[in-house]
C-alpha cells in the first residue's frame, strides 16, 4: 500500500543546534497516526517543514500518495495534495467571523471576482455540521470559548477533506477540548479515517494516544526512539519510556533547603483547580519542588494560580504570614508580594520580543526604581548586564532586540528578569521547553542558584530528568489532587508515579516544617 505521507532523511539545524536528525515518518491511508514526544524533541519542527515554515537541511524527501512534494512547501502544493495542517495556536484571526475564518485562503468568487458570501457560508454550515456543532457563523473567532476556536480551526481543516482522500495534521491542536469533546472529536475523525483519509495527531497526552491513536511514532532529542509502533501492543508506561529515554541532567540536585526546619515561607491551602482542594503545600525557603502529573491533572493549571494569572474555584496563598486569596487576586498583587512566574509561552506571555533586552530585564521595576517621564539608565544597564553575565545570554548585547534571540537565550532573560527582582517565590512552567542542551543547563543551574540564595521554588514540568535533577522532592497530581510525594526521586521513579495505571509512591516521611 502506497502510504498517504512519507518522510525521508529529515534534518534541520538551526544555527549550532539539531533539532531534527535523519527523522522518518510514514502515514497509511486510513490510520490514525500519532506523533509524541517531549518538548523540544523537534515534533513541532517537523509539522513546520511539512507545512513550509520552515526549509529542512539537503537531502530530506516528502512524498503524499507516492508523489513528491518538493520543498520548500508552498500552500498550494499542499491543499493540491489534499493536507491541512493545524497548528498549536490554531491560527485564526480574532477579528473575523467564524465563516471567513474556516474559508480564509480558498475563497469561492462570483463571476465579477467577489467573495461568494452565500456560498461561504453553506460550506462553512456543511464543515460544522461534520463535527456535529452550530457556532454563530457572524461572530468574531475572539467571542467564542476555547473550544469553540478550536472547533472553527477543525471545520477549516476539514472543508476540502474527501472519503478516502487526504490527511489532516493536528499540531498538539486538542488541547483545548474537555474529554467528552475529545471523544465526540475523535468518533468524528475515526469516520473519516474509516473511509480511507488520514489523521496525523502530534499529542501531548498518553492516554489520548492510547485511546484514539493507530499507531505512534516517538522522537527523542530529535532523533527517532520508535517508528510505527501499533499502540495496541504498548502501554503508557512503554511509551513514556521510548519519550523520557534514560538520560539525566548532569546538573546536580541542590543541597537541603538553606533555612532551619521550622522555616516555611510559603504554604498553600484550600486551591481548587476544579476536581476539589488539592491539597496543602508548604514550601521551606531555598526548597524546589517539583510539580509532575499527565496533562488534565492539574500540572498546567498550577503555575497560573498560584500567580495570579487563573483564578481558581478556591485556595490561599501565605508568603512570609501574609495572606492572598487566590480566587481574586491578579498578577500584580502577586508581584507585590514577592511572586513571579515564568510562563511556558515566552513569546506571548512572557517577554516583549519587540523591545531590547535591557527593557525586557528592567520592565517590572520601572514603576519602582523610574520616576515620571524618566525611566533612569545605569540601574537598567546594571541589572540587564547583571542577567546577561550570569546567565549566559548570547550576544552579550542589552541592546540587542529580544525577538533576535535564539529561543535558549529569550528563556534566559525571561528567567532573568525575575531573578534580579530578588523573589520570595518562583514558579515556572515547563522552563527548558525546546532549548538546547547547553541552554537547559544554564537554566536549571540559574534554578539551583537562587534556591541557594533562599527563593522558593516550584517547578511545574514533563520532563522527569529535569525534575529529579534539581528538586528536592516531587509532588504527583491526579485529577486536580495530590496523589504522592516523591523524595529526591530519579527520572525512573517520576517516570513510574505519573504513567502508573494508579501511582505506586511511598508514604512521604513525616516533615517538622512548621506552617504559619
Amino acid at each position: 500500500m502506497t502510504a498517504r505521507l512519507e518522510i525521508r532523511h529529515l534534518s534541520k539545524t538551526f544555527g549550532s543546534t539539531r533539532a531534527l536528525s535523519d527523522v522518518e515518518l510514514e502515514v497509511e491511508p486510513g490510520e490514525i497516526h500519532a506523533l509524541v514526544g517531549q518538548n523540544g524533541s523537534g515534533k513541532s519542527t517537523l509539522v513546520k517543514i511539512v507545512a513550509g515554515y520552515h526549509l529542512p537541511d539537503r537531502g530530506a524527501e516528502l512524498r503524499v500518495d507516492g508523489r513528491p512534494l518538493h520543498f520548500p512547501v508552498q500552500p498550494h502544493d499542499l491543499r493540491a495534495a489534499g493536507i491541512a495542517v493545524v497548528h498549536q495556536d490554531l491560527g485564526l484571526v480574532d477579528h473575523l467571523s467564524v465563516v471567513d475564518n474556516i474559508g480564509v485562503g480558498q475563497y469561492h468568487r462570483t463571476r465579477f471576482g467577489r467573495v461568494d458570501k452565500h456560498r461561504e457560508r453553506a460550506e462553512a454550515e456543511q464543515a460544522l455540521s461534520r463535527l456535529k456543532v452550530s457556532l454563530p457563523l457572524l461572530a468574531p473567532v475572539r467571542s467564542l470559548a476555547p473550544a469553540d476556536r478550536f472547533r472553527v480551526a477543525i471545520a477549516r481543516a476539514l472543508r476540502n477533506l474527501h472519503d478516502g482522500e487526504g490527511l489532516v495534521i493536528l499540531d498538539e491542536a486538542t488541547r483545548a477540548l474537555s474529554k467528552d469533546s475529545l471523544a465526540s472529536f475523535y468518533e468524528m475523525l475515526r469516520h473519516a479515517v474509516g473511509a480511507g483519509s488520514s489523521v496525523l495527531v502530534v499529542a501531548h497526552s498518553l492516554p489520548e494516544v492510547m485511546a484514539y491513536s493507530d499507531r505512534v511514532t516517538v522522537l527523542r532529542d530529535g532523533r527517532l526512539a520508535g517508528a510505527g509502533l501499533c499502540t495496541g501492543d504498548l502501554s503508557e508506561q512503554e511509551i513514556a519510556r521510548l519519550m523520557v529515554g534514560r538520560d539525566v541532567a548532569t546538573v546536580g540536585r541542590p543541597s537541603a533547603p538553606p533555612g532551619s526546619a521550622g522555616d516555611a515561607g510559603i504554604v498553600v491551602r484550600g486551591l481548587d483547580l476544579g476536581e476539589g482542594d488539592v491539597g496543602e503545600i508548604a514550601i521551606a525557603r531555598g526548597e524546589i519542588v517539583g510539580v509532575a502529573g499527565k496533562p488534565g491533572s492539574g500540572v498546567d493549571e498550577l503555575p497560573y494560580a498560584l500567580t495570579g494569572a487563573h483564578r481558581p474555584a478556591a485556595g490561599t496563598l501565605v508568603v512570609d504570614g501574609a495572606a492572598i486569596d487566590l480566587a481574586s487576586t491578579d498578577p500584580r498583587r502577586a508581584l507585590l508580594a514577592g511572586v513571579v512566574l515564568v510562563p511556558e509561552r515566552r513569546d506571548v506571555q512572557g517577554l516583549a520580543l519587540g523591545l531590547r533586552v535591557a527593557e525586557n530585564v528592567t520592565l517590572p521595576r520601572v514603576h519602582l526604581r523610574g520616576r515620571r517621564h524618566f525611566t533612569g539608565i545605569d540601574w537598567q544597564r546594571r541589572e540587564a548586564a547583571q542577567v546577561v553575565e550570569t546567565l549566559g545570554v548570547r550576544p552579550s548585547d542589552p541592546s540587542m532586540v529580544a525577538g533576535k534571540l535564539s529561543g535558549g537565550n529569550q528563556q534566559k532573560v525571561l528567567l532573568g528578569k525575575w531573578l534580579v527582582g530578588g523573589p520570595k517565590l518562583l514558579v515556572l512552567h515547563e522552563p527548558t521547553q525546546g532549548v538546547d542542551v547547553a541552554a537547559r543547563q544554564d537554566l536549571l543551574a540559574a534554578l539551583t542558584a537562587a534556591a541557594a540564595g533562599g527563593c522558593s521554588v516550584v517547578l511545574a514540568s514533563s520532563d522527569p530528568s529535569e525534575l529529579s535533577a534539581v528538586c528536592h522532592r516531587v509532588i504527583v497530581l491526579v485529577d486536580g489532587r495530590i496523589a504522592g510525594e516523591l523524595l529526591e526521586p530519579d527520572a525512573d521513579a517520576v517516570v513510574d508515579a505519573v504513567y502508573a495505571d494508579e501511582p505506586q509512591m511511598p508514604e512521604p516521611e513525616p516533615r517538622s516544617v512548621a506552617t504559619p
